[in-house]
């Protein structure tokens, strides 16, 4: 794990890198996957390894995780292809580098509020006749939909609750939706919770 890396090879004291970095937040993100950290924990030792200086400090932050934690690893790829189905991906699923989705007249839904995030972007190569694509964000997660070619549908658009949340992911989705809905939005919240 990079906690035991940063401890063994290098001098704490020693100055962080951005790929340092990375790293103690990739395992992070694995271990929060795996449910040994809250989401609340993870987004303050994100937050700390992002401004954190030296070595030492970083290695702190996953000093408690045992070396295996998160350490399944993501597909470069993943493809869903339907025709009147739907497609769920939710819990601690991995993201990805990049998803095909070929989908008429079916749904797919992508809830990222739990899922393990080990890279910094997923590419959707995206082609939809008639059906909805849901994104459920969570705060970091930012999705980009400029490059997806729009015929007889509807794009909503909602950015998770806060705006100042260091970025963790961002989704860009390329290609076509036609007579068919793209949705954003963080996960619903029902009263009393």
């Amino acid at each position: 794990m990079a906690a035991e890396l940063l401890h063994t090879q290098m001098p704490p004291g020693l100055r962080a890198s951005h790929a340092d970095r990375d790293r103690v937040v990739e395992a992070l993100t694995g271990a929060a996957g795996d449910g040994r950290i809250t989401p609340e924990e993870l987004d303050e030792r994100v937050t700390a390894a992002l401004s954190a200086r030296t070595l030492g400090e970083l290695a702190a932050l996953t000093a408690d995780l045992p070396e295996e934690a998160g350490a399944a690893a993501a597909k470069d790829v993943v493809r869903i292809e339907q025709q009147g189905a739907s497609a769920v991906r939710e819990g601690g699923w991995a993201v990805p580098r990049r998803m095909e989705i070929v989908s008429v007249w079916g749904h797919v839904t992508l809830d990222f509020s739990s899922a393990v995030i080990r890279h910094d972007s997923l590419r959707i190569d995206l082609d939809m006749r008639g059906g909805t694509l849901r994104l459920l964000t969570r705060p970091g997660v930012l999705v980009d939909a400029d490059s997806l070619v729009m015929g007889y549908g509807k794009t909503k658009m909602l950015s998770a609750c806060d705006p100042g949340a260091p970025a963790v992911l961002r989704v860009e989705i390329h290609g076509r939706l036609s007579m068919g809905r793209l949705e954003v939005r963080p996960p619903r919240r029902w009263l009393g919770r």
